[in-house]
């Protein structure tokens, strides 16, 4: 894999994020001119063959999710998206999206600390309670404007940093493309995530994060389905994928 293109996957518009979220994959075919930029110049070109061994035992259920997530996608999640944006302000949109950003910051810790990232732990930590104190509850971040930077980290990364393999690809629903160790992760931390720590479920704040977070996520992720101009996009999102979390747990 060149150096340009394990660039553009480390820099991935893959969340995950979900998270941010492994059969054999060749791509023998000519650049779509309509496929949007940056993606366009990374499509391959038909004299281009690229191969990355993915475990995708369950390709025939990850494709089927892979349209259902598209019309998902197309119908609910981004009218959502485009109703929050058209009636929230830019400047509460930011105050929204920080906030987001530092609760997020007890899964970065946990997950740093379990990872024997002392340093980042520490970070982590030291972020968390600058934007909560000067930064009013999260509203505002002082800590990146102080160059003090985020550490992300999920129970996935934290199961391969101490060796568990990827186990298969898998699309899970709505949240996009993982694999059977990412799923894990996945479940992990939102299992353990601050807001069920909240003793009623039916409170506001637990309704008003559960709805704004997923909006505020997606807003921020400029992945469209179908949008490449590849008739290979599920095999360039798995390999997008897959290369991108490999980098992410080399970190």
């Amino acid at each position: 894999m060149n150096n340009k293109i394990k660039c553009i996957l480390t820099k991935s518009f893959l969340l995950v994020a979900a998270s941010q979220i492994v059969g054999c994959s060749s791509q023998p075919e000519s650049t779509d001119a309509s496929a949007p930029p940056p993606l366009r110049k990374y499509i391959p070109k038909k004299t281009d063959v690229i191969t990355l061994d993915v475990d995708d035992s369950m390709e025939g259920f990850n494709r089927g999710v892979y349209k259902f997530n598209y019309r998902f996608d197309k119908y609910v999640f981004l009218p959502a998206v485009n109703g929050y944006r058209y009636v929230m302000p830019d400047y509460a949109e930011d105050r929204v999206s920080d906030f987001m950003d530092n609760v997020s910051e007890f899964g970065h810790f946990y997950n740093n600390l379990l990872q024997g990232k002392w340093k980042a732990t520490g970070t982590t930590l030291g972020r968390f309670c600058i934007n909560t104190t000067v930064g009013i509850a999260g509203l505002w971040d002082p800590a990146t404007k102080h160059g003090i930077k985020e550490k992300p980290e999920d129970f996935g990364q934290t199961l391969g940093h101490w060796g568990v393999g990827n186990g298969s690809y898998l699309m899970l629903p709505i949240a996009g493309p993982s694999n059977v160790r990412d799923g894990v992760g996945y479940a992990v931390d939102v299992a353990v995530h601050p807001v069920n720590w909240l003793d009623d479920s039916n409170s506001g704040l637990f309704w008003s994060y559960s709805l704004l977070n997923p909006i505020d996520i997606r807003k921020r992720e400029s992945f469209r389905y179908y949008s490449t101009g590849s008739p290979f996009e599920y095999e360039l999102v798995r390999m997008f994928y897959t290369i991108k979390r490999e980098e992410d747990i080399k970190q």
